[in-house]
């Protein structure tokens, strides 16, 4: 894939930048067993999705309060349990590389703004643009998301590249016009195994000490 008309790259969080799959996995657990609800069958649809359109698929008999409050409560599980959330493999190499081009990216994310905060701090990782779901009044697989970033970033969405791990997210780059980029396996205008490799595509040149 020729990557020379990408101006910008906005990454997704959770599962992308951020390895929290764990901390996800308990929060949702332990969301699942507050609210009755079988904990395989929220993890088969929760990744990448805002709580929200989550728990109306789960609990359909919930009104809007209700689903604001199971809302909260399930990123309330999320936002202190930070023990084992790190940079995903080759995320710093990435951002270092696009450092090193002057190449502008931006973090859209799922996630309020104080989880994503907590989750890119423990990782390390300060973006330029952080783009949430309290920025949108939809979330993926709607494009608003990227769209929004791109703007922020003063690019064209078309001349972004989306770097994904959860279809919903890829629906959205997708939507909006973008470039993917896709992780664990899934359907990407590129195929990534980590961030180093699209290090590597975006900058072939080696580095001479």
């Amino acid at each position: 894939m020729d990557l020379a008309g990408i101006d910008a790259v906005l990454f997704d969080m959770d599962g992308t930048l951020v390895d929290s799959d764990a901390a996800v996995e308990r929060a949702w657990r332990s969301w699942a067993a507050e609210y009755g609800v079988e904990a395989g069958a929220a993890l088969a649809i929760a990744h990448g999705r805002p709580a929200d359109q989550t728990i109306r698929r789960l609990l359909p008999g919930l009104d809007e309060s209700a689903v604001d409050v199971a809302s909260a409560r399930q990123l309330e599980l999320q936002y202190d349990d930070l023990s084992d959330v790190t940079a995903t493999p080759g995320a710093h190499e990435l951002l270092a590389t696009l450092a090193r081009l002057g190449m502008p990216w931006a973090v859209v994310t799922s996630a309020d703004v104080r989880l994503a905060q907590a989750r890119l701090g423990a990782a390390g990782i300060v973006p330029p643009v952080l783009v949430t779901v309290q920025d949108v009044s939809v979330g993926k697989p709607d494009p608003q998301g990227y769209l929004r970033a791109a703007e922020l970033l003063d690019v064209p969405a078309v001349r972004c590249l989306v770097v994904e791990d959860a279809e919903v997210g890829l629906q959205a780059g997708r939507a909006a016009g973008a470039l993917t980029a896709a992780l664990k396996g899934l359907d990407g205008d590129l195929r990534l195994d980590d961030l180093s490799q699209l290090a590597h595509h975006l900058d072939p040149t080696p580095i001479t000490p």
